[in-house]
């Protein structure tokens, strides 16, 4: 439903002063999108299936050092499956075409294959 022309100013009047009171936070608003936001998180978020597998790794110090790293392991991936379902299929297919040796377009491969669409050919 498109917004009335009255609506539409308030709209704008609202951007406006949000410019002035703080140039910054609007700013990485307008820049900022779904898709940057979910990557990041995603990245954040194989960084620390990373640490928690390295801690996994260091179960001969202790126990509690090896269980630790696994609930990090297994938090993380949850959070990475999370993310990319959020993301969307056409974000997911963008992705896929992109760098074929990035990790989040192995990621969104993989996510593809779940999902049981078809792969884009190989180049």
């Amino acid at each position: 439903m498109p917004l009335s022309d009255h609506e539409q100013r308030i709209l704008e009047e609202i951007e406006r002063k949000l410019a002035e009171d703080d140039p910054r936070l609007a700013e990485q608003v307008s820049t900022t999108s779904l898709y940057s936001h979910l990557s990041r998180r995603i990245r954040w978020a194989s960084v620390a299936f990373i640490l928690g597998f390295v801690l996994l790794l260091c179960f001969a110090l202790a126990l509690w050092v090896a269980v630790v790293g696994f609930a990090l392991m297994l938090a993380s991936a949850l959070l990475v499956f999370r993310y990319l379902r959020q993301m969307g299929r056409d974000q997911l297919r963008a992705l896929q075409q992109g760098d074929r040796f990035s990790f989040a377009s192995f990621l969104a491969r993989l996510t593809g294959r779940f999902r049981d669409e078809p792969q884009p050919p190989a180049d």
